[in-house]
C-alpha cells in the first residue's frame, strides 16, 4: 500500500509544479458591441492640373489651318495650357461619440477635403462637415446630420498597463471593419514635431486607412485614436502609435466650446539629462528636464525659473524625461497657477508659476558668428569676445563667448564646435573671456562638468571633462 501511494505521488507532484497556459484573450463580443459605432470615412480634393504644349509648338504657323489643328487645341489647350481638375481620394477610419453624429477621426485624414463622405456599418453614405481641427494633437472633429447613432464607450489611458491586450477597428487599404489586436508596448511615447501628445505605443497591425480609428481595452472601452505607424516600407512593421482618448477628448471640448485649441506655456528650451550631465549637476542618477533656456516674458521668467535649472516635478508628477513636460504643461488651462520642483545648484526648489497660453510659433534667434579678440585655454579651444549686435541678435542674457577654433582635446570630445557660444561653464554665468579664463583656473580635472553653448538653432548642454593628466 505504502509503495502504491509513494508511486502515486511521484505521479502526482509534477504535475502540481506545471505551468499553468495562460489562454488568449476572446475579442468576438468586443467587436459585436462596438464595431457598429466605427466608420469609413473618404474625402475627395480637387487639384489643379496644367497641360502645357510642348515647346516650339505654338510656333508652327499652319497650325491653326492644319486639319491637326482641332486635335491639338483639344489636347493643349488654347494658348498653349489649359487648367484640368482632377479629384484626389483617400481613406480613413473614425468612430462615433454622440448619437447626434459627432464623429472623431485624425486631421491629417480629413485636410485640405472638399468632400468628406462618412460610410455607417448598415451601408448610409452620409456627407460630414468639419466641426475644428487641431493639428498639434492631429485630431479632427466631424459632424452629419443623424440621430440615434451607435457610439463607443469613452475610457481612460492613464491606468493601461505596458503589456496589457488592446484591439483596432479599422479601414486599412479600404477593407471596412477589419479588426486587428496586439498589446501595449510603451507609454508617453514623444515623436517628432509632436512633442503635446504622449502617444501609446503598441505592436497592432495598423496600415494605411487605419487612421482615425478606434483602439479598445479588454473592457470595450476606447483609450487611444491609432494615429501613425513606424513603417520603412509604408506597411506595418510592429510599432504603431496612438494617440491617449484623454488628450482627443479635451480638443472635443474645446472645439465645440471655443471653436480652437488652446494649450499651457511655460516658456523655456529643455533638454534630456543624460548621465554625464547628471554628474556635472550633482544629481545621483539622470532624470528630469533640463532647462537651456528661458524665453524672454514668459511665464517661466516671472517665476523665476533658470537656466541650469533641472525641471523633475509639474504639478506634483514626476519629470522622468524632458519629453514628459510638454504633455503636462500642455494640459493646464491658461491662467492657473502650476507647482514646479526644480533641482538647483545640488538643491530642491520649489516655484510656482502662472501658466501662459502657447504661442503658434516660438521663434529663435539666428545669427552668424563675428570676430574679436582670441584666446586660447585648457580645453584645447579659442575664444573670442561676443560684441553687443551677436549677444542681441542671439537673445542672449549675458555675453558669453564665442568659439573660433576646435582642436583635438576635451572641448571637442564633449561635441563643442567652431560658431558656438559658451554663457555657461561650471554652472557659473560667462560675461567675458576675463570671465572664462577665471573660471577655467578652477576646474578640476576627472570630473564631469556643464557646459551651456548657444548655437543657430538654439541652446544645448554639454559635458566634458578634463583629463586626469
Amino acid at each position: 500500500m505504502k509503495t502504491a501511494i509513494k508511486w502515486l505521488t511521484l505521479l502526482v507532484v509534477p504535475f502540481l509544479f506545471m505551468p499553468v497556459q495562460a489562454s488568449l484573450p476572446d475579442f468576438t463580443r468586443l467587436v459585436a458591441e462596438n464595431h457598429k459605432a466605427v466608420v469609413n470615412i473618404s474625402t475627395t480634393k480637387r487639384v489643379e492640373r496644367r497641360n502645357f504644349l510642348p515647346r516650339g509648338m505654338d510656333k508652327i504657323p499652319d497650325l491653326e489651318n492644319s486639319p491637326f489643328g482641332e486635335l491639338f487645341r483639344r489636347f493643349f489647350g488654347e494658348g498653349g495650357e489649359m487648367p484640368e481638375y482632377q479629384d484626389s481620394t483617400s481613406l480613413g477610419s473614425g468612430f462615433i461619440i454622440s448619437s447626434d453624429g459627432y464623429i472623431l477621426t485624425n486631421n491629417h485624414v480629413v485636410e485640405g477635403a472638399d468632400e468628406i463622405v462618412v460610410r455607417l456599418h448598415d451601408r448610409r453614405e452620409l456627407l460630414a462637415k468639419v466641426i475644428g481641427v487641431d493639428g498639434r494633437s492631429d485630431i479632427a472633429l466631424l459632424k452629419v446630420s443623424a440621430e440615434s447613432l451607435p457610439v463607443v464607450n469613452i475610457g481612460t489611458s492613464s491606468n493601461l498597463q505596458v503589456g496589457a491586450w488592446v484591439l483596432a477597428i479599422g479601414s486599412p487599404f479600404g477593407f471596412e471593419h477589419s479588426v486587428t489586436q496586439g498589446i501595449v508596448s510603451a507609454k508617453g511615447r514623444s515623436l517628432p514635431n509632436e512633442n503635446y501628445v504622449p502617444f501609446i505605443q503598441t505592436d497592432v497591425a495598423i496600415n494605411p486607412g487605419n487612421s482615425g480609428g478606434p483602439l479598445f481595452n479588454l473592457e470595450g472601452k476606447v483609450v487611444g485614436i491609432n494615429s501613425q505607424i513606424y513603417s520603412r516600407t509604408g506597411g506595418f512593421m510592429g510599432l504603431s502609435f496612438a494617440i491617449p482618448i484623454e488628450v482627443a477628448m479635451d480638443v472635443v471640448e474645446q472645439l465645440k466650446s471655443k471653436g480652437k485649441v488652446t494649450r499651457g506655456w511655460l516658456g523655456v528650451i529643455i533638454q534630456e539629462v543624460t548621465r554625464e550631465l547628471a554628474e556635472s549637476f550633482a544629481m545621483e542618477a539622470a532624470h528630469g528636464a533640463l532647462v537651456a533656456r528661458v524665453l524672454d516674458n514668459s511665464p517661466a521668467a516671472a517665476a523665476e525659473i533658470r537656466v541650469g535649472d533641472i525641471i523633475t516635478r509639474f504639478n506634483g508628477q514626476r519629470v522622468s524625461t524632458s519629453t514628459d513636460l510638454p504633455p503636462l504643461v500642455g494640459r493646464i488651462h491658461v491662467d492657473e497657477v502650476a507647482q514646479v520642483e526644480v533641482i538647483r545648484n545640488g538643491k530642491k526648489v520649489q516655484l510656482k508659476v502662472k501658466i501662459g497660453e502657447l504661442p503658434e510659433q516660438v521663434q529663435l534667434a539666428d545669427a552668424k558668428p563675428k570676430s574679436s579678440i582670441k584666446e586660447r585655454n585648457r580645453l584645447a579651444i579659442e575664444v573670442e569676445e561676443v560684441d553687443d549686435k551677436l549677444r542681441q541678435e542671439l537673445g542672449l542674457q549675458q555675453a558669453g563667448v564665442l568659439v573660433q577654433k576646435v582642436f583635438k582635446g576635451p572641448a571637442a570630445v564633449s561635441g563643442i564646435r567652431s560658431g558656438d557660444v559658451i554663457v555657461m561653464l561650471d554652472n557659473k554665468a560667462i560675461n567675458s573671456v576675463v570671465d572664462f579664463d577665471a573660471i577655467m583656473k578652477t576646474l578640476q580635472k576627472g570630473r564631469s562638468i556643464s557646459v551651456l553653448v548657444q548655437r543657430h538653432d538654439g541652446p544645448i548642454f554639454l559635458a566634458l571633462k578634463l583629463a586626469e593628466k
